[in-house]
């Protein structure tokens, strides 16, 4: 295979359009006994001649004008390249790849998903639904370069290998039948359920957050049933068989249940993102070699839309709801 050395055929090209090895040199700030040395070595690696005398001036061979077409579609390609670099270093294209758990998908990533084909049409955004251990040990080796789970799921602020950023606090409403009678009392808080049945996660800490959550409210939950997802959750409160804690991005609305916002007592789960420490910062530089270009911003376009699967998470006890002032019972890691 012929040596096609990308600045000798970018010499050649600047002769087709300057017509003399003088103006050539000017062009690019060579001499004109360079220029002829790099040619005469670009025709040897080629093995065809590329220039004829023609009195005191050189014209092109039908070899150096074959050469050229081709090269006129490696630059292009090479123009193309430079500007999706261009583009990529300035966080305008390439590919985000997020580990999500469950109800973080319809709830965050896909509205982020869809804010960012709006504003950053190149950007490709690939979505891998994962648990807290499995989106931080694929977050670990490269496999995804953001990772979004509960704080209380997270690793350690003190973690070398990850940098963690605070997303959003997620309150915990109450689920009731719609005929039940608190369903529309005012100032509902938790203590007002004391006597109720209560609708557990099957297993996993999710049974820790409602036990907690009703304890700080000073009373002991009594456990009637237990699920693993909250569509199965919902559904048992529709009939009437209990209430639950359900977090507000699960909550799927349903013409049964009529989802109550505590008034005091009320707890919260924050949404965390993570990525690797040094990824983004300073531009690009902080990434291994090989590594993809994460991005450490916070995703766009929040929603209240619910996942199904209860994802047995601890909500966290140090930051609490913006949107309001922090309360005394407010749980965590």
């Amino acid at each position: 295979m012929a040596d096609w050395d990308i600045r000798k055929l970018q010499i050649l090209r600047t002769l087709r359009e300057r017509g003399t090895v003088t103006a050539t040199a000017e062009a690019l700030n060579m001499t004109p006994s360079a220029v002829s040395q790099q040619l005469a070595n670009l025709a040897r690696q080629l093995g065809v001649e590329l220039l004829r005398a023609q009195g005191r001036r050189v014209r092109l061979t039908d070899a150096a004008l074959l050469v050229l077409r081709h090269t006129e579609a490696v630059f292009e390609q090479l123009e193309r390249a430079d500007a999706e670099l261009a583009a990529y270093l300035r966080g305008e294209a390439g590919e985000v790849r997020v580990g999500a758990f469950s109800t973080a998908v319809p709830a965050l990533v896909v509205p982020a998903v869809t804010a960012l084909r709006a504003t950053h049409p190149a950007v490709a955004v690939r979505v891998r639904e994962a648990e807290a251990q499995e989106a931080y040990e694929l977050l670990g080796a490269g496999e995804v370069d953001l990772a979004l789970s509960l704080a209380a799921q997270a690793p350690s602020a003190a973690d070398p290998r990850f940098t963690r950023v605070p997303l959003l606090a997620d309150p915990l409403d109450v689920a009731l039948p719609h005929d039940h009678p608190l369903a529309r009392a005012e100032g509902l808080r938790l203590s007002d359920l004391a006597a109720e049945p209560w609708i557990f996660g099957a297993s996993g800490p999710w049974s820790d957050i409602t036990r907690g959550a009703c304890e700080a409210a000073g009373f002991r939950p009594h456990r009637g049933h237990a699920a693993a997802g909250w569509t199965a959750i919902l559904a048992m409160v529709e009939a009437g068989m209990g209430v639950a804690l359900v977090p507000r991005m699960a909550a799927v609305p349903r013409d049964g249940v009529t989802m109550r916002e505590l008034r005091t007592d009320r707890p919260v789960r924050h949404v965390v993102a993570a990525v690797r420490r040094g990824a983004g910062e300073g531009g690009r530089g902080g990434q291994r070699s090989g590594d993809p270009a994460p991005t450490g911003r916070r995703p766009p376009g929040m929603s209240r839309v619910g996942g199904d699967r209860v994802d047995g998470s601890v909500p966290s006890t140090h930051c609490t709801d913006p949107r309001r002032a922090p309360t005394a019972t407010e749980f965590g890691a």
